[in-house]
């Protein structure tokens, strides 16, 4: 019995509790394996997700001014005795390309993750005509087609056609261009007439020399009574100045003044080509900011199918 007592006692002495130890992942990867390296903290802006939101917003934004200069087009259309030229119908169809891109613009970012080739294609193809038109418009090239309405060699032409020039002129006497001016400068003394910032339909100036519609040219000499009342001096003016024959066209009757005047037709030529060339240099950046957009956001749907 003592020797069965001294055997559990030995027994009991041999057993010891074993305490839980937390497993190190240097032990649970064994011998051969090293510390797991810790995740590092990703830019959730630069996720491809995040960045391929971002380039649709920026592409939406980028076509809302052409909403904008919709409205503008529309409204503008008959100003400045235009639709002598035609010129309306051609804003109207500008507009309605406008907003046919617009729209496709748009419904290709909408299906950009489907179709990314076949919408870059799609909205390519009006992006490159507004471009062109836009280059047209602002005369960029010097080969320019005379085809090409509101360019600056097509406008040149058709102002200059005597045709036309009747009508334009008679469109300009009907608007009371030189009636305003007169209403508006009625109390100047003639050198404060000269200080006056006049439209190019008005008065036009050519360093010394001043002319237009309305007014006579400075080297006519004429003395100032008001805007459209001049008095003729005595003796010639400079006969190798170009607007000896303006002095010799010049009536103070309203209905004449100086309308047929060369300087009457630059005037409303300039007039002229100053709108549309702002329009022209429109379509040349909207064309050139949707393009630059599309293409980013066509590269970032590829690679994010690439790496899908």
């Amino acid at each position: 019995m003592a020797e069965n007592n001294n055997a559990n006692v030995v027994a009991e002495e041999q057993i010891v509790p074993v305490e839980d130890k937390p497993c190190t992942d240097k032990e649970a990867g064994g011998s051969g394996g090293g510390d797991v390296p810790a995740t590092k903290n990703k830019n959730p802006f630069l996720e491809i997700n995040n960045l391929d939101k971002a380039l649709a917003t920026m592409t939406l934004i980028f076509s809302i001014p052409i909403l904008g200069f919709i409205v503008w087009i529309f409204y503008v259309r008959y100003s400045d005795c235009e639709s002598i030229l035609k010129l309306p119908s051609f804003q109207v169809e500008i507009g309605i390309a406008l907003i046919f891109l617009f729209l496709i613009s748009n419904g290709v970012v909408f299906l950009r993750s489907r179709h990314p080739v076949l919408g870059l294609l799609i909205v390519m193809v009006p992006l490159l005509l507004i471009f062109i038109i836009g280059l047209a418009l602002v005369g960029a090239y010097k080969m320019e087609s005379r085809s090409v309405a509101a360019s600056p060699k097509w406008l040149r032409l058709k102002v200059f056609d005597e045709a036309h020039w009747q009508d334009i002129k008679s469109c300009i006497y009907d608007t009371g261009a030189c009636d305003d001016l007169v209403s508006r400068t009625l109390m100047l003394k003639s050198y404060d007439f000269s200080l006056k910032k006049l439209t190019s339909i008005e008065v036009k100036q050519q360093s010394s020399l001043y002319s237009g519609c309305c007014t006579p040219a400075t080297i006519c000499e004429m003395e100032y009574v008001n805007a459209t009342f001049w008095t003729k001096k005595e003796g010639v003016p400079n006969p190798s100045s170009p607007y000896v024959s303006e002095c010799n066209l010049w009536d103070n009757d309203r209905g004449n003044l100086c309308y047929n005047c060369f300087s009457c037709k630059t005037g409303f030529l300039k007039t002229l080509q100053a709108k549309w060339w702002k329009l022209g240099v429109f379509l040349i950046l909207a064309s050139l900011l949707l393009f630059l957009a599309h293409l980013i956001l066509f590269l970032s749907s590829v690679v994010k199918q690439f790496r899908s």
